[in-house]
């Protein structure tokens, strides 16, 4: 039963903040060939949660609905619902590029723009009319970069490409870019599985440090880093939402033996 105010629900008698992001229902299609199967998480705000399973098992597939990327690709079809503060993000008339203002993305695969480090960061406040002026601007970029743990690194440098940064660097460069235009909501697709052991070491600490102003959604295959890094675990497996729950009851005492399967490496 939620509260008058809508911002807190009673589940088994507990009462919990609303979700951030929730889907019902969720089936996706790419042309006859189903890639998931009746997807329903809860997804609370300002928490990492990940999202984990072997490969194909439509993780990204899941992440990719909930800032409506899956529209770039032909022939996918969305059923049920998304939603971000209880609003269908799939309603008619929703502005797409709005919406992913709300909820940025930071791809597998560093994609920083053939621009200026400085211009990197500075590219969405501006598209977006966030900031006025260029002392806005010039603080935007930097508080986002520090934000990012990068300013140190590259202070004396903002003119310089972003492409010519290390890989760890330019994944912070993603997030710095990410993060300039405030969203509410960062989607992370495998944002580690190209780095080095330290870069990772680096973006983990990263993503600990944002989730106390962000709602983070992190895909990884590597269990060892979802328990490192998220406080929720949603384990999927051939397009079916297996497990979700708290990150170390996922781990000590898994409810399904897929989980516990894949866990333990016997499969994956």
């Amino acid at each position: 039963m939620a509260a008058d105010n809508g911002s807190v629900e009673t589940v088994d008698g507990m009462t919990t903040t609303a979700p951030k992001m929730a889907t019902r229902g969720l089936d996706v299609f790419y042309g006859d060939k189903q890639a998931l199967f009746d997807v329903d998480i809860d997804i609370p705000e300002k928490t990492v949660t990940a999202l984990s399973g072997p490969s194909g098992c439509g993780k990204s597939t899941f992440i990719r609905c909930l800032n409506r990327m899956n529209d770039t690709i032909e022939g996918c079809a969305v059923q049920g619902r998304v939603m971000i503060d209880g609003n269908d993000i799939y309603e008619a008339g929703i502005d797409v590029v709005e919406l992913r203002a709300r909820i940025g993305m930071v791809f597998q695969k560093p994609n920083p723009f053939p621009k200026s480090i400085f211009d990197n960061v500075a590219y969405g406040p501006k598209i977006h009319g966030l900031v006025r002026g260029r002392a806005e601007l010039d603080e935007r970029v930097r508080t986002s970069l520090e934000r990012a743990g990068l300013y140190d690194e590259v202070a004396d440098r903002l003119d310089e490409p972003g492409t010519g940064l290390s890989g760890g660097q330019q994944q912070r460069l993603c997030i710095a870019r990410a993060i300039a235009i405030d969203p509410e909501v960062i989607l992370m697709d495998e944002p580690c599985s190209a780095l080095d052991p330290i870069a990772t070491a680096h973006i983990e600490t990263l993503i600990d440090e944002l989730s106390d102003n962000f709602t983070i959604v992190i895909v990884t295959h590597n269990m060892q880093q979802a328990a490192r890094v998220s406080r929720r675990t949603a384990f999927f497996h051939l397009g079916e939402l297996v497990e979700y729950g708290d990150t170390g009851d996922i781990f000590t005492s898994p409810r399904d033996e897929r989980t516990q399967g894949y866990i333990t490496g016997r499969f994956g």
